[in-house]
């Protein structure tokens, strides 16, 4: 089974750097992160979104979203975005 990197964009650091989310990212590289390692693509927090964003899964995380892309050729899971849901889908 292949493992993958986890790469975070820069718009992604600079949100999971607010107070906002700084008390959520130790969960997420102890738990998210992990599990996405393994496999990004299946799980009961996992679900690929449809229409124009088909490209993109979310993983939820009690009452965020984190938005992230996988690619296959280069084994890479891109972190992308982290919302509260309540604004996640707006």
């Amino acid at each position: 089974m292949t493992n993958y990197k986890i790469a975070e964009t820069a718009a992604f650091e600079k949100k999971i750097k607010s107070k906002k989310y700084e008390f959520i990212y130790q969960k997420i590289k102890s738990y998210v992160y992990p599990i996405l390692r393994k496999n990004p693509h299946f799980g009961p927090n996992i679900k690929k979104l449809k229409g124009i964003y088909k490209e993109i899964y979310r993983f939820r995380l009690g009452a965020f979203r984190i938005f992230y892309k996988v690619s296959e050729e280069k084994v890479i899971v891109f972190i992308i975005d982290i919302e509260a849901r309540k604004y996640a889908y707006k």
